[in-house]
């Protein structure tokens, strides 16, 4: 897959993408990441990028050409097609299946807006989707750019030495991943549960079951409101319910 970041700082995405799971997915050839600066495609002494809003109020925008300039040699640099994504506190929420939609990609471009953002005439022409990691403000896109490329970067076939791991992350059934435990089985914190000491697989996969709907009816009840279970997994969250009454979320007890 090939990522395409669009940044008045690029090689700080790059940075981030030299490590781990990103880093081992570029030396394997699985990705491949370019950066691209508007302020190349800028002219005049001061390679301008950005100027006042109109109607007044504080903060610059950053300017059509440069972008557009930049987003040209962008598209030019590789035959396949970008799929333009604005990290942008306006757009969609991320999420894994999102992730996952985005990382089945052959190509991707990922666009950094800063100060008040971008020319809205240049995101109407350019822009495939609008994307945002959360509800609230950042100084620039390059950070949510940087959580983009990790996450799908990670989806790609052959990034992870067990591929398993991704199947089992948080999120990826629409639940919270259940507990996991290392060595040592006896510790001053306590004490690994038995059931996963048993090796009877049967036993250990519902009790992880059920141990991801428990902790997503406690911590996470929105990503259970109107799905509906089937009946073994509503037996395994009524009997987790029960065992942990006192723990129940504001306003979701008794449902």
């Amino acid at each position: 897959m090939r990522i395409d970041i669009v940044s008045l700082f690029p090689e700080f995405v790059d940075q981030c993408a030299a490590f781990g799971v990103v880093g081992r997915a570029r030396e394997r050839g699985l990705l491949s990441l370019h950066g691209w600066n508007p302020r190349d495609h800028a002219e005049g002494n001061y390679r301008k990028v950005d100027d006042r809003t109109f109607g007044g109020g504080p903060g610059m925008v950053m300017l059509v050409e440069p972008l557009r300039r930049c987003l040209a040699a962008m598209r030019g640099a590789d035959p396949v097609r970008p799929r333009v994504v604005y990290l942008s506190p306006q757009g969609r929420r991320l999420d894994q299946a999102k992730a996952r939609e985005l990382a089945a990609l052959p190509r991707l471009a990922l666009l950094c807006g800063r100060y008040e953002g971008i020319d809205e005439r240049l995101v109407q022409a350019e822009v495939d989707e609008e994307l945002s990691i959360g509800d609230y403000v950042l100084s620039g896109g390059e950070l949510a750019a940087a959580v983009v490329v990790d996450a799908v970067a990670r989806l790609q076939d052959g990034v992870l030495n067990d591929a398993g791991s991704a199947e089992q992350d948080s999120f990826e059934d629409g639940l919270l991943d259940c507990p996991h435990y290392s060595h040592p089985v006896e510790h001053a914190y306590g004490t690994v549960p038995e059931v996963l000491r048993s090796g009877n697989h049967a036993a250990i996969a519902r009790w992880r079951r059920q141990q991801a709907l428990g902790r997503t009816w406690l911590r996470r009840p929105d990503l259970l409101e109107g799905r509906i279970l089937s009946k073994a997994d509503q037996k395994l969250l009524d009997d987790w319910r029960q065992e942990h009454a006192g723990d129940a979320p504001d306003g979701f007890r008794g449902r």
